[in-house]
C-alpha cells in the first residue's frame, strides 16, 4: 500500500461537480474552504498497484496467473496492442463516508460540498497514482485508467478484480452486493502498458453507461471523462 499526502483539493473540480456556473459567491467560497478544512482531517488517501502480463481473446482480455478477465468490446479495443496492464485500487479512506452521512443529519449544503470536494480528491489520488506509477516504468507507454462499468466493461468485474489485488486486506476495500465499492470514494480501473506509443482510444460520453441519466449532459457540460 502507498499513501499519499493532500494538502489541498481541487475546489474548480468540486464546483463543477456541484453543478455551479459563474462566479463564486462570498458564502459559498466560505463554505468550501469550511468543508475542504473539515474534510482533510478525515481523509486518508492510499493506493495499490500491480502489474500484469494479458493476453486476448476472442471475447476478453486474460489477466494471465488470476483468475480475472476483463469481458466487453469496449475494455479489448482500450488495451489493443497492449502486453501488459496495470490494475489500480484507490480510496480516500473510510472516515469520509461517515464524515459526509453525518453532513446529510445536520447540514445538507455542507453535504453537499463535502461529497463533491471528495469525488474531487479521489480524482486526485488517481491522477497523482498514475505519476508514480509512470515513474517506475519510466521507457514504457501507456493508455489511460478504464474502470468497471465504463462502456460494456460490466460492473460486476470488480469483485474478480479486488480478490485478485488482495484490496481489502491491503488498503480496506470492500464490495456490496451491488457492486458498489466501499468506501465510497474508491476506484477500481485497469490501464495498459505497450514497449512503443498506443492509439489514444477515445474518451467521451459514448464510453460512459451513465450517459442516459448524466446531470453534466443534461447541462451541456461533461465530466472530464
Amino acid at each position: 500500500m502507498q499513501k499519499i499526502k493532500l494538502e489541498k483539493l481541487n475546489r474548480n473540480e468540486a464546483l463543477r461537480y456541484m453543478g455551479h456556473r459563474g462566479e463564486v459567491s462570498t458564502a459559498l467560497e466560505a463554505l468550501m474552504e469550511k468543508c475542504e478544512a473539515e474534510l482533510l482531517e478525515h481523509i486518508s488517501p492510499a493506493f495499490i498497484y500491480k502489474v500484469f502480463d494479458i493476453e486476448e481473446s476472442d471475447e476478453a482480455v486474460n489477466v494471465c496467473s488470476t483468475t480475472l478477465t476483463l469481458r466487453g468490446k469496449d475494455i479489448r479495443e482500450h488495451l489493443s496492442g497492449c502486453s501488459r496492464a496495470v490494475l489500480l485500487c484507490a480510496t480516500i479512506g473510510p472516515a469520509v463516508d461517515s464524515f459526509i452521512r453525518k453532513k446529510e443529519i445536520t447540514d445538507m449544503s455542507s453535504a453537499f460540498a463535502a461529497d463533491a470536494l471528495a469525488s474531487a480528491a479521489i480524482e486526485q489520488v488517481c491522477t497523482m497514482a498514475d505519476e508514480i506509477i509512470k515513474s517506475q516504468l519510466p521507457d514504457k507507454f501507456f493508455t489511460w485508467r478504464f474502470s468497471p462499468g465504463y462502456g460494456d466493461f460490466p460492473l460486476d468485474t470488480q469483485r474478480d478484480f479486488l480478490n485478485v489485488m488482495n484490496a481489502q486486506k491491503r488498503i480496506g476495500l470492500c464490495l456490496e452486493e451491488s457492486n458498489i465499492l466501499t468506501p465510497r470514494k474508491s476506484v477500481t480501473a485497469v490501464a495498459g502498458i505497450s514497449d512503443h506509443q498506443v492509439e489514444r482510444k477515445k474518451r467521451g460520453c459514448a464510453s460512459c453507461n451513465m450517459a442516459s441519466k448524466c446531470n453534466f449532459r443534461k447541462r451541456g457540460e461533461h465530466c472530464g471523462f
